[in-house]
């Protein structure tokens, strides 16, 4: 694989980010792939979508959990529903995010992706505790697939998913970061995050987004590549100097809107493209 290639979050069927083939029209080779439903983890449409991805000659680099029931509607809604945090809801996705796992061996995907949720802020709580051995067990599980789980950046400050991290203390536990959610959740500036994270990162998003005017407690405003407040070229400068080389992938979720979405996607490429010819010359 080249140096950052551009890739773009994408999904098969309805779903987020952009269609296969759109991806495949805008010469993208590399994609994260939202998971499909739990019906379809199946023998039988992983055969299905071995055979479309090589036909399109598309490599996964990471299969990207989502749970029935989650809801982005606000920053409280987010904090009850998603993730692996809530116990009403953490038995039933633990066990569907080893089912995750095991179709993402099917399709051969190295890294398996999620948002685990508002990590508790107390350490020493038994909800803490809780959630490190199931991420243990997720780990583990993954580890028996040969596939890393990468934990995207957004609800936790840098330093509290460094901690986090080495509680866990897994080797095949990374970090996805997407420096628009650090501000669309208000939890810290993206570079400085990015830079203390450096060594855990092992997959990125390219995600714009303005602050909030009551950053964590109201959302920022997502926006297009290069028009919100992260700094693309800085972004990309930082991703060289802690040593990252994979994928630049581009997550743009707006899919009731099929030809902005591909527009502003486009975009991204090319600004991307023209950002890597700048830095590596």
């Amino acid at each position: 694989m080249s140096h950052w290639p551009i890739g773009i979050f994408t999904s098969v069927g309805a779903g987020l980010g952009l269609p296969l083939p759109t991806a495949v029209e805008l010469g993208i080779s590399t994609i994260q792939l939202h998971a499909p439903k739990t019906d379809s983890l199946t023998d039988e449409f992983a055969s299905e979508l071995i055979s479309q991805l090589q036909e399109s000659d598309v490599s996964v680099t990471c299969l990207f959990a989502g749970f029935e029931g989650e809801s982005y509607e606000d920053i409280p809604t987010v904090e009850r529903t998603v993730g692996l945090v809530n116990p009403e809801t953490s038995a039933g996705r633990h066990a569907e995010l080893k089912r995750i796992s095991d179709f993402g061996k099917l399709l051969n995907v190295p890294a398996i992706g999620l948002h685990i949720g508002f990590v508790p802020h107390d350490t020493t709580s038994q909800p803490y505790q809780d959630l490190i051995g199931i991420v243990r067990d997720v780990c583990e599980h993954c580890a028996a697939n040969g596939q890393a789980l990468h934990l995207e950046t957004g609800q936790e400050t840098a330093e509290a998913l460094v901690q986090f991290l080495n509680d866990v203390d897994r080797t095949n536990l990374h970090v996805n970061f997407d420096p628009a959610n650090m501000i669309l959740y208000g939890a810290g500036e993206p570079l400085p995050a990015l830079e203390m994270l450096g060594s855990h990162v092992r997959s990125v998003h390219c995600k714009d987004a303005r602050w909030s005017d009551q950053p964590g407690k109201t959302w920022g405003q997502e926006v297009p590549l290069g028009e919100g407040d992260v700094d693309m070229a800085a972004y990309l400068k930082m991703l060289k100097q802690i040593g990252y080389t994979g994928p630049l992938t581009i997550e743009r979720e707006i899919p009731e809107e099929p030809e902005r979405q591909r527009a502003e996607i486009g975009h991204a490429v090319e600004l991307l493209n023209r950002l890597k010819q700048e830095i590596l010359g």
